[in-house]
């Protein structure tokens, strides 16, 4: 067991890539994650699990796809948290910030499906090990 407090601000100051998240910690079966944003990701869903989101600086987005295929805007700053609902399709966007997201052990940041091709600033990944 490693003891040891992570400073969010020192840890995201080791890295530069957008939407390519970095696991801070481990909580029973879930990771907490921090991640850079810029930009858009990519529509996907999470079958199985919800995905909780907390801004720790700049704005940050999400775009939710209804069922019926209507869509609406949730627009997030600094110190705000949201949860997407497991099943529900959404898309990230930001002009620039950072987040913390909770998340299962494993859970792909592309979901389990995503609609087109996953642009080069997206990576499609399960959570890197903070260095």
């Amino acid at each position: 067991m490693d003891a040891k407090p992570v400073n969010l601000t020192e840890a995201l100051a080791t890295f530069d890539d957008v939407y390519s998240p970095r696991i801070v910690a481990r909580m029973n079966d879930y990771d907490v994650r921090i991640a850079h944003t810029a930009g858009e990701h990519i529509w996907h869903v999470h079958e199985d699990t919800d995905e909780f989101f907390f801004v720790l600086d700049g704005r940050f987005d999400i775009a939710l796809r209804a069922a019926d295929g209507t869509e609406s805007t949730v627009e997030l700053r600094k110190g705000d948290t949201f949860v997407v609902p497991k099943g529900v399709e959404h898309k990230p966007s930001s002009p620039g910030g950072s987040i913390l997201m909770f998340e299962p052990s494993g859970t792909k940041s592309t979901g389990d499906r995503h609609d087109g091709e996953i642009p080069d600033h997206v990576d499609s990944t399960t959570g890197h090990t903070l260095t």
